[in-house]
């Protein structure tokens, strides 16, 4: 079943939050709503969502560019549609939206306690790169 794909408005912020929950994509250490508004706010990010006929946000992913690379966050699919096809729906239209802003290259990250996801992403194309990820908490 197709989705309606669209960029999240504000009103979206509790049922997109709910969503991200629901398939555990929140650390203890984000807060998803202020995620979600920061996302927003920005000039190189937004939050795309994907609406099944009765207007129920069914997909998301939070999407942002750095001027060189493009990053997925957030990416999420309703638990209880899963095989509907409306995880590759959202990461097609978040490929989509990086591609018109001149981005060539999408990555993301997968937490090593949701590893159960990296064979759908490697159905889509992606790779697991051999990189060591560094941080640092501001």
């Amino acid at each position: 079943m197709p989705l309606t794909i669209r960029r999240a408005t504000a009103d979206d912020e509790p049922a997109v939050v709910a969503l991200w929950r629901a398939c555990d994509l929140v650390a203890s250490y984000n807060d998803p709503a202020a995620d979600f508004a920061f996302a927003k706010a920005g000039a190189c990010s937004d939050v795309l969502v994907g609406v099944d006929e009765a207007g129920r946000i069914k997909a998301s992913a939070m999407v942002g560019h750095d001027g060189h690379r493009g990053w997925l966050y957030y990416v999420a699919s309703d638990p209880e549609s899963r095989g509907a096809g409306f995880g590759r729906q959202i990461v097609t239209a978040a490929e989509a939206w990086l591609r018109e802003r001149g981005v060539v290259k999408a990555q993301l990250l997968v937490r090593e306690t949701n590893t159960k996801v990296v064979s759908f992403y490697e159905r889509l194309g992606f790779e697991v790169a051999p990189r060591v990820v560094m941080g640092k908490w501001l």
